[in-house]
Parts: C-alpha cells; sequence; structure tokens
C-alpha cells in the first residue's frame, strides 16, 4: 500500500502579520483596568473576596516569608507592583516572540554603526548587539515609564491608558 503524503504550505507574511497583530492586541489587553462597577468583589467559583490578604482556597493565606503579619502596611503596595510588573512582563513575551519570528523593523538600528534591525541576533544575546547608545536610551523609557507613566502608586491597577495608550 501506497502512502499518500500531504502537501502543507507554509504560513504566509500575511498570515504571520496577522497572528503578531492579535498577540499584541491580546497583550494589550493586559494594560486594561476591569469598568467600575462590572465586577463584584468576590470570585463566584471559590466565594472569596479578593481584598483578603493572600488567600487562595484550598491552600488559605500562602504567606512563606511571613511578610503580612510583619509589614501589613506595604502589603496593598507589593500587589500594585506585582500587577504592573505582571502586565510589563507580558508586553514582553509578546515582543520576545515577535522578534524570534524574525519580524523586524526596516531600516538601521544605529545608522552610524550601520547595524540594522535584521542584524540582531533572537535571544538574550541580541541585547549585546545593541549598541550602549541604545540600551541608555532603552533604560531612559523604562525610567520614564516607572516614574510618570506606570507609577506603583496607583494601588487600583487603573492607569487611565486604555488600548495603545488610548481612553
Amino acid at each position: 500500500a501506497k502512502s499518500q503524503s500531504i502537501k502543507r504550505k507554509k504560513p504566509s507574511i500575511t498570515m504571520m502579520k496577522l497572528a503578531t497583530t492579535a498577540s499584541f492586541l491580546g497583550a494589550a489587553s493586559a494594560f486594561i483596568s476591569a469598568p467600575a462597577g462590572k465586577f463584584s468583589t468576590s470570585s463566584t467559583a471559590l466565594n472569596l473576596s479578593e481584598f483578603d490578604l493572600g488567600v487562595t482556597k484550598p491552600l488559605g493565606r500562602f504567606d512563606p516569608l511571613g511578610l503580612i503579619e510583619k509589614e501589613p502596611e506595604k502589603f496593598e503596595r507589593r500587589r500594585a507592583v506585582e500587577r504592573k510588573h505582571g502586565r510589563i512582563a507580558m508586553a514582553a513575551v509578546v515582543g520576545s516572540i515577535v522578534h524570534n519570528n524574525h519580524i523586524v523593523f526596516d531600516g538601521y538600528l544605529s545608522p552610524n554603526q550601520a547595524i540594522k534591525f535584521s542584524d540582531i541576533p533572537t535571544g538574550c544575546f541580541g541585547l549585546f548587539s545593541v549598541p550602549p547608545e541604545g540600551l541608555a536610551q532603552i533604560l531612559a523609557f523604562i525610567a520614564l515609564l516607572e516614574i510618570a507613566w506606570l507609577p506603583a502608586s496607583k494601588y487600583d491597577g487603573n492607569y487611565g491608558v486604555g488600548f495603545f495608550g488610548r481612553e
């Protein structure tokens, strides 16, 4: 008996761009807070209040370092910082997936050094290919985000930016 082979087409660039755009839109939703009044403060599945300190059924309160009892006044800030950094990490993962699929900007990253965006290798080692001036710009942008745009003092998680900075 002969086995029939099925020929599969490679994904087109248009499909890859569509998948990337869908990933960006999904990641952008992480920066949207829940509208006021739409959700209750308790989970219907677990019947727990989200404001109970460190409570997770069936484990109960999970605080192996005892930080809630030692410094209860810092708990809300830690929760807000964790929420903010989780959102940033989700956006970073999407950026990593896009770059690892060789979807890059046209043009030069550094025209003076003749480094194109397509010259940057994928993975963590790509960071070492960026010139020091570019790394300084990245760090300055992160500092601006941390201090001005996404302050950790916003405990409710609503940074008022909407999808892609639009409300």
